[in-house]
Parts: structure tokens; C-alpha cells; sequence
């Protein structure tokens, strides 16, 4: 769901889109990788109206017509949910090694796109102007489509690595009731367990048209709402009383509009602020360095709490979205509710959240329950920052893309599949290679686009890191 996180991030950093790119010829595995995402872009995967089933099923036909065997290519699909299959492929490799596999994951459900809205068909696959334009061009089906192609290309050219890769292309992490990574790892774990995955939430940052630099997602906030209720026994509104569930209701969110979480950082946000110090103004960079040197200081907390985004990676926030109340123009309400929105530092909880909120509304006759609970999986920790990880990330990228072009880990304050392979002990990096435009963020909306020049870049990106982490014999 996320589209890069450090888009939202720097939007401020952003220049103005990069000028399109006149086409080049294509090497084969790029054609292919576009035959690919043609396919998916034009499979409606959208929620409620798509099928997921359908595109799972299509790549399953092009792994089974390349050769994988039928045990390693399954399409899982969960009981009484017809359109919300999960295609699962595991790419063999070296026979006898104890190494754990890699899982690659990508969901293929798209949000919902009406061709009304769109300048272009949002289920047809469109280049124009250096770009591609389809619904899920950007999320997450760009991914999808080069995992399939770099595999596809792989298993042409005899590459057998030190470890098995799985990839799993799933349902519904966009919304809907039959999310593929949690139906996965309570139905067939064994299928997907690995030592860490690859998924969306990363990406790369364009600065005039160029690289500026390189996200790595290794940590995410947890979404939670809660339910904050007023109740009453109301009468007539030519008799008002004090005791008025709106105002009582009003007065508890008024409380949580000026409380303000504790400063909460791990792993990742620190790192985050060590290295965004070098690419802030002086104020803001001293700031950041202060707050990873003593997260009380209070002084470098304000400054750093003026930008929304910043405020975002430094704390749970928690902010009202949704209100109602009354049941008549010419009645006392008998309830007034509104929904408020949380989202919790991975070193925190629903449980903890809610409890705070319980303090700040204290004496307000304001009840909170939690709206949808979250279940029992335990805290998506953050995924650590190993070498294993991070050097190749780096040295791809000094590679690809220029030796100045930072490599920063990013703690997404959105929520991606990540959050529960995380939670069910498999850490997670959200790391493409596509790079865009921060001010030109499209995934969810109208004509959402992808730079070509950047998807056949992340391909390049994508093949280059699964071999070094996976091993095996290099190939072309």
C-alpha cells in the first residue's frame, strides 16, 4: 500500500518531474518483463470487482510453460474466496544446502480505478511520454512483474543459486478480508518461511531528474483504531443540560488533539536521522543529530515537530477521522462517536495506545474501545540492519546509480504485507530500485504512472541484489 515511503517523506525535497525518456531498444529480459507487467496491468485485480485468481493463475501458466515443476508452482486460494488467490513458485537451488530461502513478495490487488476518473484506461497498459500508465503501474505490480522476469530469465540461463528463492504474488493487501500473507502463514508456512524477504515499501528518490537517493523499509508503524464513545440519556432540546454526550465528546478529542506521545525511537528511525542530517538545512540537521544523541531533548523534539513528516517517525500519533452524533435536530444526543486513527512505533502497541488514550480522556465520560482488534501475532519488530543486507543494497546502488546516491533506512509510517511477516519472525526490507519523483507520487490516485527508464533500472536493481544475496554461479 505504500508506494515509497520516503516519497511522502521528502515531498518538500522535490523538484519538478524528470523530463521523459526517448525509448531505447530493449534486451530480451526487458521485453519480457514488459510482456509481464502488460499482462498484470490488464488482469483487473482491484477489491470487491477483480480477480486476483486470474492473475495468479497467468503467472502461474508462465512459470509451469518455462519449466518449473508443478510441486513448486501452486495458486492457493482460501476457502469461500474465489478471486483471491496467492500464487506461490519456489526457484530451486544448489541440492544439499542448509541455507534458508529468500522470499520475494509482491501483492497483485490494486485499489479500485474507474475509467471516468482516469485520462487513460487504468486497465490498459500505456507508454507515453517516458512513462507507463495503468492502475498498480506503481504498486505494486511494477514489482510483480520483474520478480516474474528476472525468475523467468533466470531459469533460461541455467542460474542455480546457494539457496532456494520463493517468490509469493498475494491478495488483498490493499483491503478486503482475505489478506494473502496472513492466509499464507496460518495455512502454509512451510511454503514461505525464509530467513528475510523482499517486499515494496523502499524505493528511490528523484532530485531534478536524478538519483538523490536510495530507501530501504526495515521498519513500519502499526495501524489501530479506535472508537471513542459519548453516551446519554438525552431529552429535549428546548431543556439543555451540561452533561451533553457531544460536548462531552468534543472535549475528550480536543485532549487527544494536544497530547503528544513520547518520543520513541529504534534501529531504524535512528538511523534515519543520522544519515536525512546530511541533506537537511543546518537548523533541522542539528536537530536530528541531537535527537539520536538524547531523545528527551526537548528543544531538538519542537524543531523537529514543526514538519509533519518528521513528527511522523519520532512518535505514535493518534488523530480523529471520523465523527458522528445525535439522532435528531430537536433532541439531546443519546451518543456521539468518533473514530480515531493511531499509528504505533513498532516498540509500542495497541494495548499501550489505548491505554494513553484512556489517560487523556479521563473524567470526560468518554468510553474507547478498540474498532477492529489487531489479533495476537505480537509487535513487526523492526528487521535488523545486517551487513547481509545492507552492503549489497549499497553497493548496488553506488553501482546503478553514482557513488553519492545515499542508501537510507526508512521506517514506513503507512503499513505494507511487511508488518506481518515481521511479526511472524520473518524480518522484511522494502527495497525496488525504482526510482520517482516524490512531488509526482501517483499510486492510488488518477493515472498512477511509473518512469520506464526507472522500472527497467529496478529491474536491473532487483536481478543484481537477489543473485548476492542468493549466491550461486553469476550470470548474464
Amino acid at each position: 500500500m505504500i508506494r515509497s515511503s520516503w516519497s511522502l517523506l521528502l515531498a518538500g525535497l522535490a523538484a519538478l518531474p524528470v523530463a521523459a525518456q526517448a525509448p531505447q531498444p530493449l534486451a530480451p529480459h526487458q521485453r519480457l518483463a514488459r510482456e509481464v507487467y502488460r499482462e498484470l496491468i490488464e488482469i483487473n485485480t482491484a477489491d470487491s470487482v477483480g480477480s486476483v485468481t486470474r492473475a495468479a493463475n497467468a503467472m502461474a501458466k508462465r512459470f509451469r510453460d518455462a519449466g518449473f515443476p508443478a510441486r513448486d508452482v501452486q495458486v492457493l486460494v482460501p476457502a469461500g474466496k474465489p478471486t483471491k488467490g496467492n500464487l506461490v513458485v519456489r526457484y530451486r537451488g544448489r541440492s544439499g544446502s542448509s541455507a534458508k530461502p529468500i522470499l520475494l513478495l509482491a501483492h497483485l490487488d490494486v485499489v479500485a480505478a474507474l475509467r471516468s476518473d482516469w485520462t487513460l484506461d487504468p486497465f490498459v497498459l500505456t507508454e507515453r511520454d517516458g512513462y507507463f500508465y495503468g492502475r498498480g503501474t506503481g504498486d505494486d505490480k511494477a514489482m510483480a512483474a520483474i520478480f516474474v522476469a528476472n525468475l523467468l530469465r533466470d531459469r533460461k540461463n541455467g542460474w542455480v543459486p546457494d539457496r532456494d528463492v520463493i517468490l509469493a504474488l498475494t491478495a488483498d493487501e490493499e483491503g478486503g478480508d482475505a489478506n494473502g500473507v496472513d492466509f499464507l502463514i496460518d495455512k502454509h508456512r512451510a511454503l514461505i518461511d525464509a530467513a528475510y524477504a523482499l517486499n515494496e515499501g523502499g524505493g528511490g528518490s528523484l532530485r531534478d531528474g536524478k538519483p538523490f537517493l536510495n530507501s530501504v523499509q526495515a521498519a513500519e508503524k502499526v495501524y489501530a483504531d479506535f472508537t471513542l464513545t459519548a453516551r446519554n440519556r438525552g431529552g429535549h432540546s428546548s431543556v439543555p443540560r451540561p452533561d451533553n454526550a457531544i460536548y462531552e465528546l468534543v472535549d475528550a478529542l480536543a485532549r487527544v488533539a494536544r497530547y503528544q506521545f513520547p518520543v520513541q525511537l529504534n534501529e531504524v528511525s535512528r538511523t534515519f536521522f543520522e544519515r536525512t542530517a546530511a541533506l537537511e538545512t543546518p537548523e533541522t540537521a542539528a536537530a536530528m543529530r541531537a535527537v539520536v544523541a538524547n531523545p528527551s531533548d526537548s528543544a531538538a523534539v519542537a524543531v523537529l515537530a514543526r514538519d509533519p513528516r518528521y513528527n511522523s517517525m519520532l512518535r505514535t500519533t493518534c488523530v480523529a477521522t471520523r465523527l458522528s452524533g445525535g439522532h435528531a435536530y430537536n433532541a439531546l444526543p443519546q451518543t456521539a462517536t468518533a473514530n480515531v486513527n493511531c499509528r504505533i512505533v513498532p516498540t509500542s502497541n495497541p494495548r499501550e495506545a489505548r491505554e494513553a488514550l484512556v489517560r487523556v480522556v479521563a473524567d470526560t465520560g468518554v468510553h474507547i474501545t478498540e474498532t477492529i482488534p489487531l489479533g495476537d501475532r505480537g509487535d513487526p519488530i523492526p528487521s535488523p540492519l545486517t551487513a547481509e543486507i545492507m552492503d549489497p543494497v549499497t553497493s548496488i546502488t553506488h553501482e546503478l546509480f553514482g557513488d553519492t546516491v545515499p542508501v537510507i533506512p526508512v521506517m514506513s509510517t503507512g503499513a505494507t504485507d511487511g508488518r506481518r511477516l515481521r511479526s511472524a519472525g520473518i524480518p522484511t526490507y522494502g527495497v525496488s530500485g525504482l526510482f520517482g519523483d516524490p512531488a509526482d507520487s501517483r499510486a492510488h490516485g488518477r493515472d498512477e504512472r511509473m518512469l520506464v527508464k526507472s522500472f527497467f533500472d529496478g529491474q536491473e536493481f532487483l536481478h543484481r541484489l537477489v543473485h548476492r544475496l542468493a549466491g550461486g554461479q553469476p550470470i548474464t
